[in-house]
């Protein structure tokens, strides 16, 4: 780094922390990303998403550090309802007390805009008991530095002061019941009811999967859909899971769901349509199709999709094992 750049830098950290302090109008506010049942185990594969936002209210731009590795830019604080913190994650004390070169990125946030981006609480704290919990978030503008958070007296006109966010309320739940397939049987949101697979017609068992869709109820949207078909679907991922062992497949399987709900894959099946409508239904003893007409809506106007979905029977209930999608214009 030149000198000139090293003074461009110092002179950007200052004014940063500078604003920060003189501005209470920089809001760092959290919300889970995606809100479902969360359950003690299965940290590889239950991640607490939380969406981090930071809105700039002031009538100038704030800037900050964010570390490539966010562990270096936020923090979790976890309590219990007694106001008893949950301990850090050894994955989390371990990195921070690494000496390593933390890379990091200068963000702008101009007037009136906010900048936002996820991290799973359980690779922050300790999730390993069931319970309700108050999570909090702090946002270090200049970066996470453990030997001096521990020793400098955090007041507001420290630099290393953080910015703390909302407080959001968390419920874990015991272990969850797991299936003969060794997988967590799917739980009713609302009713914490174990959910059961009806024998429904298919154009019935697409309705329920689609208002389940409308209304974000994954577990239910999930309930009528062989997820293990679907990652099949693609060749390349049909490949993985093959060379896999039993274990190794239920992983790809659980990956594949959180996926689909983090909207990373097949994008067009976890569409949220604003209307549908069943156009027809075809099927036999064991397979079949159901055409549905989907509507969404796409900023100022309303797109339109035709889906077909491919249905087999699967222990004498109507599953959907893939999909094909065909845009048919805008309203």
């Amino acid at each position: 780094m030149t000198k000139k750049h090293a003074l461009a830098a110092l002179f950007f950290a200052l004014a940063t922390m500078a604003f920060a302090q003189a501005n209470p109008q920089i809001d760092v506010t959290i919300r889970f990303y995606d809100k479902k049942i969360y359950y003690v185990q299965g940290a590889s594969n239950d991640p607490v998403y939380v969406q981090i936002t930071i809105a700039n209210k002031s009538p100038a731009p704030f800037y900050f550090k964010l570390a490539d590795d966010r562990a270096f830019s936020v923090d979790f604080e976890v309590k219990t309802i007694a106001n008893r913190p949950l301990q850090q994650t050894d994955y989390l004390i371990q990195k921070r007390s690494t000496v390593q070169q933390v890379f990091f990125r200068y963000v702008s946030i101009e007037p009136g805009e906010s900048f936002s981006f996820v991290e799973d609480i359980r690779e922050y704290a300790a999730l390993a008991e069931a319970g309700t919990f108050v999570v909090q978030a702090k946002l270090y503008p200049d970066l996470y530095k453990p030997q001096l958070v521990s020793t400098v007296q955090q007041t507001a006109a420290t630099p290393l002061s953080p910015l703390a966010s909302n407080r959001l309320t968390l419920n874990i739940r015991p272990p969850s019941i797991i299936g003969s397939d060794g997988l967590p049987v799917a739980m009713d949101v609302e009713t914490n009811a174990v959910l059961v697979r009806e024998d429904l017609a298919p154009d019935n068992m697409i309705v329920y999967m689609l208002a389940a869709r409308q209304k974000s109820q994954w577990e239910k949207f999930f309930l009528y859909m062989d997820v293990e078909a679907m990652v099949k679907r693609d060749e390349t991922r049909k490949r993985q899971w093959l060379a896999e062992s039993e274990e190794g497949r239920q992983r790809l399987t659980a990956r594949y769901r959180q996926e689909l709900q983090n909207n990373i894959v097949d994008n067009d099946i976890v569409m949220i349509p604003m209307r549908f409508e069943i156009m027809r239904t075809n099927y036999g003893r064991e397979e079949g199709t159901v055409t549905v007409m989907e509507w969404f809506q796409i900023g100022n106007y309303i797109e339109k999709k035709q889906y077909i979905y491919t249905i087999q029977r699967k222990e004498d209930v109507w599953m959907v094992v893939n999909y094909t999608v065909q845009n048919m214009g805008t309203e």
